[in-house]
């Protein structure tokens, strides 16, 4: 028996059969899709300044150090990448907007940011301080999973251990020679509270930026100031004069004691040799007294003539007086009284 053509049959069945192709080709594309997004999510990259933490099921699995590395595909594993090599920077008081090398650095208003600078200090004076905090992240899972929101609990922790170093303090040394102290302070107590939260970071510096007195009051304090460095320049002046002076003066106080002790020594060497010479004409004398009487009288004499330059003559009787006798020849006249 002939079967007979039936055109809507036919068309029918070619349906179900595109039908049936269709399914599967959508089928196919869903699954290569999965297997593109799962071989795209199974590697990731760590930049050099970085530290790759996975996560299996939200539980740490490893860390990973930079360079191309695999995981299992996301929903299963998740990357999370610190930057362990980089200084990190925490900015009070003031906001930097843009910093780009060669040209000047941007801040934003510091008056937006007054009520975390303002601060009342030990004697119950205002003062504005702005201070940065750099610090490093030493262990990047305790950074992540042990304090909630890390770099705000730092905010917090710096703001409260500055308010209340400054507060300990004279407004006037916070403002002038006790700026590194106050520094040194609050950067070991920051430390010392982040390392009991377990926080995973370790402190670089801690810098005061900027610290002045509220904007009414600062044209009465730059007066103030400016006589504080006047009493200090005239202070240094008359330390330097007294460090040039007082040497001075001992020195020559050294020199006047040198000079009258080598006087009295030469004073008291030449008694000495006096008493001695003395002595011993004293011995000749006893010995032979006209002799020595006429040595001694010969000896004066000798010592005395060459320096007159003239003379008078009396007799035994002073009577005969020969009022002027020129000796600048150094000869006597002679017996008859004749002058040279």
């Amino acid at each position: 028996m002939q079967q007979s053509f039936d055109p809507e049959q036919m068309f029918e069945e070619l349906r179900s059969r595109l039908r049936g192709f269709r399914s599967w080709r959508i089928a196919g594309g869903i699954l290569g899709a999965f297997l593109l997004f799962m071989l795209w999510t199974s590697w990731f990259t760590v930049q050099p300044e970085e530290t790759g933490i996975i996560q299996r099921f939200g539980a740490v699995q490893r860390t990973v150090g930079p360079g191309l590395h695999f995981k299992l595909p996301d929903g299963i594993e998740r990357v999370r990448t610190v930057p362990t090599a980089r200084v990190l920077k925490e900015e009070f008081g003031f906001l930097t907007t843009a910093s780009i090398a060669g040209q000047r650095t941007q801040y934003a208003d510091s008056k937006a940011y007054k009520d975390v600078s303002l601060m009342l200090t030990g004697d119950l004076n205002v003062i504005d301080v702005q201070w940065i905090v750099q610090y490093r992240i030493e262990d990047p899972i305790h950074y992540l999973f042990w304090v909630r929101d890390t770099p705000q609990t730092i905010r917090d922790i710096s703001e409260s251990v500055m308010r209340r170093v400054v507060g300990n303090r004279l407004g006037s040394d916070v403002l002038t020679v006790a700026r590194v102290a106050v520094s040194t302070e609050v950067k070991e107590e920051i430390q010392k509270i982040l390392t009991e939260y377990d926080a995973g970071v370790r402190l670089v510096t801690v810098e005061l930026q900027d610290v002045t007195p509220p904007d009414p009051v600062k044209p009465a304090f730059n007066e103030v100031n400016e006589a504080r460095q006047d009493r200090e320049r005239t202070i240094n002046q008359a330390q330097e004069q007294a460090n040039r002076e007082i040497p001075k003066a001992r020195g020559e106080a050294t020199r006047t004691i040198s000079e009258a002790e080598g006087y009295s020594l030469e004073r008291i060497n030449r008694a000495n040799g006096e008493a001695i010479r003395f002595r011993a004409i004293l011995d000749e004398y006893q010995r032979a007294p006209e002799v020595t009487r006429r040595r001694l009288y010969l000896e004066a004499m000798g010592s005395i003539l060459p320096e007159a330059r003239a003379l008078y003559i009396v007799d035994s009787e002073q009577k005969a007086l020969v009022p002027w006798l020129p000796v600048e020849s150094g000869q006597l006249p002679d017996a008859g009284g004749s002058k040279p």
